[in-house]
């Protein structure tokens, strides 16, 4: 007998524990450890579109309209960085997180090439010390990390940017669009956690988005525009391309 649960992440380990990876009954499992994300990363010749080393187009266009300015910035998810490398050319100060090495370590050959400066940590953000990720940022960037999380660690999202985001900062997230048919499991959180399985990703609505982050305050939600492959930055519509702002400390 072997009982686990003292604390909230006892808990929460314990639900991670719940989603089968990828080896099990040959179910696809994101969201649940490094070594998926290693064997993603490990050939750099895949042609896998945000392989290329362009950043989202509306993160760019966030800079270009003033709506964001250089500062701090926190790249979740960071991949091979090209979001990281991108906000390091226009100002900002940046850290960048993920769970792969072999991600983190492409991102460091991409920094060098390139001359920038990008601070890159590899691990959970959730569970890295506080010293580590300290903030407050100004801006976190996550394209493609919130969609491979399962739903309770929902909780552990909202918690990490209650601390590391400075009031008036900003979050700018890309998800899977829920609704014609594109990218992302459309399955309710119930059924997600009967099945064992994060189907390679969830989709949200607008609404939900807005739920979740209910604490923000909405700059901007809409469809990523598509981007042509000759394009200087990534864009594809099965993304929503959000941006949310703290409210200023009272």
């Amino acid at each position: 007998m072997n009982r686990t649960v003292r604390s909230v992440e006892d808990v929460l380990a314990l639900l991670d524990g719940l989603f089968a990876s990828e080896s099990e009954a040959g179910r696809l499992g994101t969201g649940d450890g490094k070594d998926f994300w290693d064997r993603f990363y490990a050939d750099r010749s895949r042609p896998v579109p945000f392989f290329v080393s362009k950043p989202d187009e509306n993160l760019a266009a966030h800079l270009d309209r003033g709506l964001i300015a250089p500062g701090r910035a926190l790249d979740l998810g960071c991949g091979a960085g090209r979001n990281a490398l991108y906000l390091a050319s226009r100002g900002f100060q940046v850290d960048a997180v993920d769970l792969s090495p072999v991600a983190t370590a492409w991102g460091k050959d991409r920094a060098q090439e390139a001359g920038v400066d990008v601070r890159f940590l590899c691990g959970d953000a959730f569970t890295l010390p506080a010293a580590e990720l300290s903030g407050p940022y100004d801006l976190v960037v996550d394209s493609g990390c919130f969609h491979h999380l399962p739903p309770h660690r929902r909780t552990s999202y909202l918690g990490l940017l209650d601390r590391v985001l400075d009031p008036g900062g900003h979050l700018a997230l890309t998800s899977f669009a829920a609704g014609d048919g594109g990218m992302g499991s459309e399955l309710t959180d119930a059924e997600l956690y009967r099945r064992g399985d994060l189907q390679g990703g969830l989709a949200y609505t607008p609404e939900s988005l807005r739920w979740i982050f209910s604490d923000l305050v909405e700059v901007e939600l809409r469809r990523m525009r598509e981007e042509p492959p000759e394009s200087e930055l990534f864009g594809v519509t099965f993304l929503w391309a959000a941006l949310f702002r703290r409210g200023a400390a009272a």
